[in-house]
């Protein structure tokens, strides 16, 4: 029986505790259970008429008492004002080493003693006479204490508990696990079962030693097992650790600058900004600009104006273009050109709004990131881009190879999971030339908590021993195999793979033919528009064993489950998404993480190597890349692909092409010929010796007085050889004085036409002359530019 996923309760990214609760987890505190403030004699009185005590027979209760007098003994020589200050001041490292100091003088074996004295302390802990930390709880590791305080502290609710995990068909192991975790909290809390709260399962979350990592042991199934009857919101528990979107205040705070007017501006500023941002822009501005004052707050004490000296500006913007590690080693700072973008606009959109709103006026100063720190802005996503094109390049032709792996792999675990389960339990059986045996079910856990199915499939390798949940790994065969094929297929970005339903296959008929087509509904996500896909028959029969697989986990329909954005940190309804996973025995959505691990094991099963021998690897994006660059070199026109790929922009779609080599020559030889289709035949045809000839003649008879001709081969002079006007004419530095004195004599011969009154000459004299002149500055213009010749380099003998 699978639970059903109710939508998630919103929360005010990570559930994070702070200081104080960490101090308070930590510990007791001091705080301590009902017994805390009586007397030693009390205490032994309490003790001795509880139900644990009650079912002994007096000799079985005297060497109980007996050594619980002697820890009380003990512990009233310790500094504090109860029971549980004092066993913390006693024990600080929750060990059972204070066995040995306080039974000095009892003979007996140290084994015997602690079997002993822990029995004592076990009866303390079922009469809440001290509340454990979970350290020690998991330094004593006792099963008899686990069952005996489920039998104490409110069994009835401890059985609807066991009652709800069998309904939901728990593995033994998991069972176990999450009961104990239930128990645990309740002897920590020194509270029932049903009066623990969310902060109880925060604080064991936190004692296991990750606070921000994977949830271990059993405290989310515990979570599930607990809801109805605890004081706990009825959601997964994965759930109340994410908060939704923060607001811009808590963004900036999470920095905690010290200057409040400035942290007040960036608010502010983030604020008039925010409708025209999605959620995770908004977060990377306001942490750029926040982290931007921090920065300057911690080298500059006291600072407190947006105005910043040169020697500030100069030193924050060294250290902004700079990584600097742990071991002293600097780098260059990736991000940096793009964090000066954003301070910039910042300084800038103040400046500008202060025109139009005085309030801005004050913060009106300025900017302390020059036009030229800019300068490398384009150049910089120019090289990116570059850089995405070579990664294409090298990946693009292994792709089949890559998918022909991914069905071999899936073809493999599939057969050895149909193998392990007509198997008999301890039956070996071979398969692939690999002599396995399938384990019973219930065996003890080999891993991590990471179920497919109700009932998996465990084998053990007869040669090495090694067991294999062969259930899990046909599962992630499957779905590497389905995401790179849709990823292929389609060229969505991965929140769009991921936000697929079932109700995004769609049909349209055609009006003519009357032919369906299937199409792939995209719905928003980046560009916030939807578009239809044409699915391919390829793509139908991958969408087809998603779908059929789906349908037979969940009986007969795709389970409804919610989907994290982690992008805008918000959840959506629940619906039937395609790539969805059963962990236990619940659904979840596989999320970008997840994409991107089967990627990689797929391409490292694979074994492809680029050129300098390294591992090759690809993400659900280069697939992107590599969709498109596979449309448009197959002839695609771009602004066809630019729709497909939901791009604004002709020129994003430009940036995800990636050119080959081939490519560029096969398409000019294709734009040569196609050329060459609509030119007379003869135009290019072989030339005979004397057309050859006079082709070679043609230049020779170039060299002009003042330089060269340039008109083009097989035309005739215009200009009549009248060469100082033609404009085709190229002079050569080196006559020079030649032009200098040709334009002389012109003027002479204009003063002597002036002279004589031949007036006719004056006019066409003066035509030459302006030519004349106008090819001398040109020369001179040429002058200028023309660097020196320096030669090439040679070596020495």
């Amino acid at each position: 029986m699978r639970a059903p996923t109710p939508t998630p309760v919103k929360r005010a990214a990570i559930w994070h505790a702070t200081e104080e609760q960490r101090t308070i987890w930590g510990a007791r505190g001091g705080v301590g259970g009902p017994l805390d403030l009586m007397s030693a004699e009390q205490v032994l009185t309490t003790l001795l008429t509880s139900p644990e005590m009650a079912d002994r027979s007096p000799r079985q209760q005297r060497p109980v008492m007996t050594a619980a007098r002697r820890i009380l003994d003990w512990l009233a020589a310790q500094p504090g004002d109860g029971w549980q200050q004092r066993w913390e001041a006693a024990n600080p490292k929750d060990t059972t080493d204070w066995i040995g100091k306080i039974s000095v003088d009892d003979h007996r074996s140290l084994e015997r003693k602690r079997v002993v004295f822990l029995d004592a302390l076990l009866c303390l802990m079922l009469v809440r006479f001290i509340l454990p930390s979970h350290r020690f709880l998991r330094t004593l590791q006792s099963k008899n204490l686990y069952t005996k305080a489920r039998a104490t502290f409110r069994s009835d609710l401890f059985a609807q508990v066991e009652q709800k995990a069998r309904e939901l068909e728990l593995r033994k192991f998991q069972r176990v696990q999450a009961i104990n975790t239930l128990t645990t909290l309740v002897l920590h809390s020194g509270r029932d079962l049903d009066a623990l709260t969310f902060d109880d399962f925060m604080n064991l979350r936190h004692a296991t030693g990750r606070p921000g990592g994977q949830t271990r042991g059993g405290i989310s199934i515990g979570w599930d097992l607990a809801r109805g009857i605890s004081q706990i919101p009825d959601a997964p528990f994965h759930t109340m650790r994410l908060r939704g979107q923060l607001s811009t205040a808590e963004i900036v705070d999470s920095h905690n600058l010290h200057c409040q007017p400035v942290r007040d501006v960036i608010v502010r500023y983030m604020e008039k900004r925010r409708p025209a941002l999605d959620y995770s822009t908004l977060s990377n501005q306001a942490h750029i600009l926040a982290a931007f004052w921090a920065d300057l707050e911690a080298h500059n004490p006291g600072i407190d104006s947006l105005h910043l000296s040169e020697d500030v500006a100069e030193a924050w913007r060294q250290r902004a273009s700079a990584v600097v590690h742990r071991d002293g080693t600097v780098r260059e700072r990736l991000s940096a050109l793009n964090n000066f973008v954003s301070i910039r606009a910042f300084y800038l959109d103040i400046a500008a709004w202060a025109l139009e709103d005085p309030t801005w006026a004050p913060w009106a100063v300025p900017c302390p990131v020059r036009r030229s720190d800019t300068a490398g802005y384009m150049k910089n996503k120019r090289r990116v881009t570059a850089r995405m094109h070579q990664r294409v390049r090298d990946r693009l032709p292994h792709l089949m190879r890559l998918v022909d792996s991914a069905e071999d792999h899936l073809h493999q675990q599939t057969e050895l999971l149909a193998a392990g389960q007509s198997a008999e339990p301890d039956e070996i059986f071979l398969h692939d030339g690999v002599r396995y045996r399938r384990l019973p079910y219930g065996t003890e856990e080999i891993g991590p908590v990471r179920r497919t199915a109700e009932n998996p499939v465990t084998v053990e390798v007869v040669t090495s021993g090694e067991r294999v949940d062969v259930t899990y790994l046909e599962d992630e065969a499957f779905w590497a195999w389905a995401i790179i094929e849709t990823l292929r297929h389609t060229g969505v970005r991965v929140e769009e793979l991921l936000e697929l339903t079932q109700l995004a296959l769609v049909s349209h008929r055609l009006p003519d033919t009357g032919e369906v087509i299937p199409l792939l509904q995209i719905v928003p996500s980046k560009t916030n528009e939807e578009r239809l896909l044409v699915v391919t028959p390829e793509l139908a029969g991958v969408l087809a064993s998603v779908v059929s697989r789906l349908r037979a986990i969940g009986g007969g329909a795709i389970s409804l489950v919610p989907r994290h954005d982690a992008h805008e940190r918000v959840w959506g309804p629940p619906l039937p998404h395609l790539f969805q996973r059963t962990r236990d025995y619940r659904s979840w959505v596989i999320n970008a993480g997840m994409v991107n691990k089967l990627l990689a094991q797929a391409w490292g099963r694979a074994g492809i190597r680029d050129a300098a021998g390294e591992s090759i690897t690809a993400t659900a994006h280069d697939f992107r890349r590599m969709f498109a660059t596979e449309m448009v070199t197959g002839g695609l026109p771009i602004h066809i692909a630019a729709k497909i790929l939901g791009h604004h922009r002709l020129v994003t779609t430009q940036g995800y092409t990636a050119v080959f080599d081939d490519d560029l020559i096969r398409s000019y030889r294709a734009f040569l010929d196609k050329r060459r289709a609509v030119r007379p035949a003869e135009e290019y045809r072989e030339p005979t010796d004397a057309e050859w000839a006079e082709f070679q003649q043609h230049f020779q008879t170039r060299k002009l007085e003042l330089g060269a001709c340039g008109r083009p081969y097989a035309t005739p002079c215009n200009h009549e050889h009248a060469c100082i006007r033609c404009p085709m004419l190229r002079v050569d530095p080196r006559a020079r004085p030649r032009l200098g004195a040709i334009i002389q004599n012109l003027r002479d011969r204009i003063d002597e036409a002036r002279a004589n009154g031949w007036f006719g000459e004056i006019q066409g004299l003066q035509i030459s002359l302006d030519a004349a002149a106008a090819k001398l500055a040109a020369l001179d213009r040429a002058e200028r530019r023309r660097l020196t010749p320096l030669g090439l380099p040679t070596t020495r003998p």
